[in-house]
């Protein structure tokens, strides 16, 4: 991923002032937003990871990042659903990006980034099922969990639902643009794409196809929210 990308996406977090704060960053990939929390201003920053970095070669960049960049971000490669006080301790903030749709079960990973902020959540996830008003979530079929790893892709009332079920007193949605800078560069590249697969795929199938590319244009998107103590 494009760091700029990352950047667009740091904006986006609307994070509050990290000076002399601890900052959890779960599934830190390649760390860019645990060594951005380092930058502005934290006292301690935890990236944890599992997945990504249990891939071979898959933690290479995060340990490149973090030697030339000189910093003291630290790392402990553990399962979100292994997360408690016990394991990680307890954090102000705490980042968990892009990773809660990835989850087979969201609301207990959620349970367990909870038991460990202090203040405040940051959640940055995909949403599903964007015209409905009442808490759902989208169940993807195994063939794109093989693609995507992705389980659920739950709506916006339901993220807000799930946190407020795990215990945050005040939950607050941010709702990311849909067309921003990284979605416009990469537009024509995946229009080709897609209009490549359509033709390629056989007729009968093609009309499934094209109403699941409308369904995600139309239904999803993505959803930062904060839950406070």
């Amino acid at each position: 991923m494009q760091w700029w990308h990352h950047f667009e996406q740091l904006l986006a977090l609307n994070l509050p002032d990290l000076t002399g704060t601890t900052v959890l960053d779960v599934g830190a990939r390649d760390g860019y937003f645990s060594f951005a929390a380092e930058r502005f201003g934290a006292s301690r920053v935890l990236a944890t990871d599992n997945g990504n970095w249990g891939r071979p070669g898959g933690k290479r960049s995060f340990e490149r990042l973090r030697k030339a960049l000189a910093s003291h971000v630290e790392d402990l490669d553990v399962d979100v659903l292994d997360i408690s006080p016990e394991t990680v301790g307890r954090f102000d903030v705490v980042l968990f990006l892009g990773v809660l749709f990835h989850m087979r079960d969201p609301l207990l990973a959620l349970e367990r980034v909870a038991s460990v902020t202090r203040e405040l959540l940051v959640v940055e996830t995909l949403v599903d099922m964007t015209f409905l008003r009442s808490p759902a979530a989208a169940f993807y079929p195994s063939e794109r969990r093989k693609q995507e790893s992705s389980w659920w892709g739950p709506n916006r009332a339901a993220v807000l639902g799930m946190l407020e079920s795990v215990g945050f007193a005040r939950v607050v949605p941010f709702p990311l643009k849909r067309l921003t800078a990284a979605h416009l560069v990469g537009l024509p590249a995946r229009a080709k794409m897609a209009g490549d697969l359509v033709h390629s795929t056989p007729k009968r199938a093609r009309q499934r196809l094209v109403k699941d590319f409308a369904r995600h244009a139309l239904t999803q998107s993505h959803l930062v929210a904060h839950g406070l103590r």
